[in-house]
């Protein structure tokens, strides 16, 4: 899993939600291996992110190639580990 996030300027309008956009390419598998991919990110943005993400950013979640079968417990620690990486750990 890759985690990439932006941080909107003093300039630009700013919401004040956290923004989630996700994707999985072909790379990751056919059809049902990538929606599975998905939804087990958009379910782990939905545990994580409320509580550790910075407020009025916009992230995006790539799907890799064992997102789909990668245990819970280690998908948990990869986007949290990533979060503290870019700075946006509170």
């Amino acid at each position: 899993m890759v985690l990439q996030a932006y941080k909107p300027g003093a300039d630009e309008p700013r919401a004040e939600d956290i923004r989630l956009g996700l994707t999985a390419s072909r790379k990751v598998g056919g059809a049902v291996v990538r929606n599975r991919a998905r939804r087990r990110l958009r379910a782990l943005a939905r545990e994580v992110l409320p509580r550790h993400g910075a407020r009025g950013c916009d992230y995006v979640l790539v799907a890799r190639g064992d997102t789909a079968t990668r245990p819970w417990p280690d998908l948990v620690e990869d986007i949290e580990a990533a979060l503290r990486r870019l700075g946006h750990w509170r």
